[in-house]
């Protein structure tokens, strides 16, 4: 086969410079006609000049159109020498050029719709019996012109089969119910490109499209998917298609401009060959540094973009196109039909047979196409997807063998209705060469994808197959050389890879640019949820970057705390001076002085100061909800204990100094053993004040998560504060008394004044109290079971300090003082 096609492409370009008849393949008769839609041509005048509605002109040819053409033609010229697909039946074509325009293919559409054997469209009610001039249509090849040709043959529900549109609004087969394509949507195209920026970790990039169906689809499609492959778009852009307008230049300029300014390195261009070569070649010329380009068939296999000069300083270009199928035998076919254009007696049954066809109506004539040369088509040739138009034809085949009911050996000439073909092009698949191929619920056929890569020797291009594409992607990564100045893959990333235990913090306008900062305290990070932090549950808590939570430890006043150790030595001292106290007073109880202070009422009042100073110990150790309960309690009674003897020793003063005529019917309550009385009556309503405290609301234990942060907090809280000062009133109602009755007293200054201790003891308890309620309701830490003792302790020394130290000294250092003539003189000065 070898000999022979080398053979066919010298004579081929011996005789490039004499004209063909290749322009007359494009049209035969048939028993059933398909109509073909291909781009041989891709320029057109200035249609914002186009004043009238005459035929839009084209200018340059595109030779993969002219290809896909003859792959058409090679498909059917197949189909009519078989004998067992439509045995009997000859298939007619008629082909027609688009240009890539919509006015272009709008022409050669209406055609197709007229009454068959006549030059009108019949409007009627009911199309059921309508016979247009074709059965199926062939194409076209993009996005733009399927969108505008499907709705007209929907309309008559004539069979379109696409060979290259993939726009993924031709998926809705409630608009489009009789268009089909062989090749994949463009939204399995978006996920294959989403799949490999994910592959290489590739997530800061620029995408452009063109400013067309296909470009602005397919772009839409790709940043809807984009956010959730954590893909971040720094650029969109769309570049223009029409490049003869003035401001195509301009707009190119700006986005190679914007493109340098996002410091992106990878480029997602959707786009046709000519706006891509636009936008390559002003990269070239602008200085733009090497990039990655990832692109799509559109441009990826176009001779056009490969040769623009310096196109290797562009960077790495990598690319997906459809996974087709070479067709076996083609090459020959064309070459032999190359050979046969040139010989005068083939061309001119080619122009008889295209004669019946009604050359008329339409203008056929591809001059460009009749000056091509097999030397011209043959390196497109062995890279051209040719498959998606074959199995385009084989599919209208198979499906009218079915509808027409053929039996092995022949097939009946009856007239069929076209839109009966869609039932069958609906369900049944259909064998090509070995293969079984059927169109899917969006009439579609997903075949996958190739990864090629663009590989350079000596100037050489050289489309290197890396990976593939159906349900996943596979990449051969060794194979990929990128074009980079130390050859190493480039890295593309709006934001760093976040260290465990840091969270992304978004910044600027994109929602994947974002800096890494470390979870605070009490929070963790949870590889579920990167773009925070968690919060730790309330028994737990966490340092600054954490992973996880950890348990709290206990936190209160511990024993073995140095804190405690002092507290308990003050303690100890405390509960020493009240016993020293107590057994000084007890050696001298009949003197003058220490009868005149309350007599045995004075170890009454050091005992309760003893306990008093003891309830210190509630308050370290780990606290319990009985312990919280009994504090109060034990303080109010202990500290009644003691009040209750300066309220019968400030009653005698009063009786004695404010009222001394009722003095002698009054003081044998206030002296003696009656004064014991009143000692107790005060206890007992003391203790049922409790009582009342402990129904109603007392101290509860309370876990505190909020003030520590790696501990908790374990401290007694005031349940109701009502029982709490109800509780206390008692002692705040004899302080106020014992204070009323002595601060007033006035004696000379050479004799002892016995109710100034009283006076100041009950001034040092109220002024502890200020300070005690100002400090312990700031704070918040085991300081406040330290400035409960230090308020117990404070009192109990203050009390020592300004009521018994004075008559100790007395006592021990003037015991003149503490003899019954100093205070029977004294009394007798008194007034």
């Amino acid at each position: 086969m070898v000999p022979d096609l080398l053979l066919c492409l010298s004579f081929g370009w011996a005789a490039a410079l004499k004209p063909t008849c290749l322009s007359a393949q494009f049209r035969r008769p048939g028993d059933y006609i398909l109509g073909g839609l291909f781009p041989f041509r891709s320029d057109t005048g200035n249609l914002t000049a186009r004043l009238e509605p005459t035929l839009v002109t084209c200018e340059r040819l595109f030779v993969d159109g002219l290809i896909w053409a003859l792959g058409m033609k090679f498909a059917i010229d197949e189909i009519n020498n078989s004998t067992s697909l439509l045995p009997g039946v000859q298939l007619g074509y008629d082909m027609y050029d688009t240009c890539f325009e919509p006015l272009v293919a709008l022409q050669p559409s209406l055609l197709f719709l007229t009454r068959n054997g006549t030059r009108g469209i019949g409007v009627m009610c009911n199309y059921t019996q309508y016979q247009p001039r074709v059965t199926a249509v062939i194409g076209p090849h993009n996005s733009d012109l399927c969108l505008v040709t499907a709705k007209l043959f929907s309309f008559f529900l004539i069979p379109q089969v696409s060979y290259g549109a993939s726009s993924e609004q031709l998926s809705n087969t409630e608009l489009y119910p009789s268009f089909y394509r062989t090749v994949p949507s463009d939204k399995n195209l978006v996920e294959a490109v989403a799949l490999l920026l994910n592959k290489f970790g590739w997530n800061w990039i620029a995408t452009i499209g063109s400013d067309d169906e296909y470009g602005r689809g397919a772009q839409e499609l790709f940043l809807s998917i984009a956010g959730n492959h954590s893909i971040c778009i720094a650029f969109e852009g769309l570049i223009p298609t029409d490049l003869a307008d003035p401001k195509a230049q301009t707009q190119l300029e700006d986005t190679v401009r914007l493109i340098n300014k996002t410091k992106v390195n990878i480029i997602v261009l959707f786009a046709f060959d000519q706006p891509a070569q636009a936008l390559l070649e002003h990269s070239i010329r602008m200085g733009l540094s090497k990039k990655v380009w990832i692109g799509t068939e559109a441009w990826m296999l176009s001779d056009t973009a490969a040769s623009i000069p310096n196109i290797q300083s562009i960077g790495t270009v990598l690319g997906f196109i459809m996974k087709a199928g070479t067709v076996p035998g083609f090459q020959q076919y064309v070459a032999d039909l190359f050979t046969s254009v040139q010989q005068e007696k083939f061309c001119q049954e080619s122009r008889d047979l295209s004669a019946l066809m009604d050359s008329g109506l339409l203008e056929t004539e591809c001059e460009e196409c009749d000056h091509v040369s097999l030397q011209d088509v043959w390196s497109p040739l062995s890279r051209a997807q040719v498959q998606p138009v074959y199995l385009a034809v084989y599919s209208v085949a198979h499906a009218l063998h079915t509808a027409l009911a053929c039996t092995p050996t022949a097939c009946p000439k009856a007239p069929s209705p076209t839109w009966q073909l869609l039932q069958f092009m609906n369900s049944l698949p259909f064998q090509v060469n070995g293969q079984s191929f059927r169109f899917d619920q969006s009439h579609g056929t997903n075949t996958g994808y190739k990864l090629i890569f663009w590989s350079w020797s000596n100037n050489s291009l050289t489309y290197l197959p890396v990976g593939d594409y159906e349900e996943s992607l596979y990449i051969n990564k060794s194979q990929i050389q990128f074009h980079t100045a130390d050859q190493k893959e480039p890295s593309s990333a709006c934001f760093r890879h976040c260290k465990p235990g840091q969270f992304r913090r978004i910044k600027g306008f994109h929602l994947c640019c974002y800096d890494c900062t470390d979870c605070p305290e009490n929070t963790f990070w949870s590889p579920k949820d990167s773009s925070s932090c968690a919060p730790c549950p309330e028994h737990q808590w966490a340092p600054v970057q954490s992973t996880q939570c950890y348990e709290r430890s206990e936190r209160y006043l511990f024993w073995k705390e140095p804190l405690s150790t002092a507290l308990l030595s003050v303690m100890a001292l405390t509960i020493a001076l009240a016993w020293l106290t107590a057994l000084l007073f007890l050696k001298n109880l009949q003197t003058p002085l220490v009868q005149a202070s309350g007599g045995s009422l004075n170890f009454l009042a050091l005992l309760m100061l003893t306990l008093l100073c003891l309830s210190c110990c509630l308050y370290i150790g780990k606290p319990t909800k009985q312990l919280c309960m009994i504090q109060q309690v034990v303080y109010a009674l202990c500290l009644n204990g003691c009040f209750s003897t300066f309220f019968i020793k400030s009653l005698e003063i009063t009786l004695g100094t404010e009222f001394p005529r009722c003095a002698p019917s009054f003081l044998g309550w206030v002296t003696q053993r009656r004064a014991w009385l009143l000692v107790a009556l005060c206890f007992l309503i003391q203790l049922l004040l409790c009582f009342c405290y402990l129904y109603l609301g007392p101290d509860s234990l309370v876990s505190d998560y909020k003030s520590l942060p790696t501990e908790v907090l374990l401290v007694c809280v005031t349940e109701s504060w009502v029982a709490f000062v109800l509780m206390h009133s008692l002692n705040g109602c004899l302080a106020l008394t014992c204070f009323l009755c002595t601060f007033m007293v006035q004696t000379s200054g050479k004799k002892y004044n016995l109710a100034r201790g009283i006076t100041f003891a009950i001034l040092i308890y109220f002024i502890i109290c200020i300070f005690f309620v100002a400090i312990f309701a700031t704070l918040k830490t085991v300081l406040r079971s330290v400035t409960q003792i230090a308020n117990i302790l404070a009192t109990s020394l203050g009390i020592l300090g300004t009521y018994y130290l004075p008559k100790c000294c007395i006592i021990l250092l003037k015991p003149d003082l503490n003899t019954a003539e100093h205070f029977q003189s004294s009394i007798k000065e008194e007034p």
